[in-house]
């Protein structure tokens, strides 16, 4: 076998035992859309009650939630879980002992995710074209950027997240710092005009920030082309970093 055919098994593996959970298979199909209907409801009730104090359009606050939900919902946390279940149940152990690598054991398991969210996002583009009459996408190339590099930062941060989680139970307690932290300050739930100044700047350079700013700017436009390249030069360094924090502190067996 080679690398293009074990690659597709890992994920297709991966995916069977995914179907079997109940409670990951809701979490990334079914959450994402509950939420971000729930920010539509929120954000219209705001604009009737004071308009322009949303800081952001309906419409727009709700693809961007549904986008920054998709990644850390159906990508980082479902990903936790899985490389801990794995890793405790010496999954990653006896595939180490195969032909497969490392690098392909780990992408194996981030592929059934990764295709979900793909699809998702596509999904998305479909309904808020046609059914929420959003408008259709000003740039196409800024949003599948979005979409390509929220999904390998998300997979990458989930792989170093669940070093920290020596059990399955413990599994979506790591990914809350990077969840609260992305709703706040990556503009997933709060849009960055609400926040001031310094605040923002900061923000600006949060995992998920560079994402879901393209992704925004993809769908809307607005976004020059020297932002789109800070932008994703900012999402490169943290795939970048997330590959380096793997590489140190990626457990392939349950701590002792």
């Amino acid at each position: 076998m080679t690398a293009f055919t074990r690659l597709p098994a890992l994920g297709r593996a991966e995916l069977t035992l995914l179907a079997r959970n109940r409670t990951d298979l809701c979490t990334a199909l079914l959450m994402p859309a509950l939420l971000a209907y729930a920010v539509r409801r929120a954000v219209g009730g705001i604009e009737a009650i004071d308009p322009g104090r949303a800081g952001t359009t309906v419409d727009e606050a709700t693809v961007t939630a549904a986008f920054g939900l998709i990644l850390l919902l159906a990508v980082h946390q479902n990903l936790v879980g899985a490389y801990v279940a794995r890793r405790e149940e010496l999954v990653l152990k006896r595939l180490r002992t195969g032909e497969a690598g490392d690098r392909e054991i780990l992408a194996g398991v981030a592929l059934p995710a990764a295709l979900i969210a793909a699809a998702q996002c596509a999904l998305l583009v479909l309904v808020g074209v046609v059914w929420l009459d959003v408008g259709p996408v000003a740039r196409p190339g800024l949003l599948l950027a979005g979409v390509v590099l929220g999904i390998a930062v998300c997979a990458g941060l989930a792989a170093v997240s669940s070093a920290r989680a020596r059990t399955v139970a413990g599994a979506r307690l790591v990914t809350v710092p990077l969840l609260l932290a992305s709703l706040a300050g990556s503009g997933v739930l709060v849009p960055p005009a609400l926040l001031p100044g310094p605040v923002a700047s900061v923000c600006e350079l949060l995992p998920l920030s560079p994402a879901v700013a393209l992704l925004r700017g993809g769908w809307f436009g607005g976004l020059g082309a020297y932002k789109a390249l800070g932008l994703v030069a900012t999402a490169l360094a943290w795939s970048v970093l997330a590959v380096f924090a793997v590489k140190r502190w990626f457990r392939w067996e349950p701590p002792r």
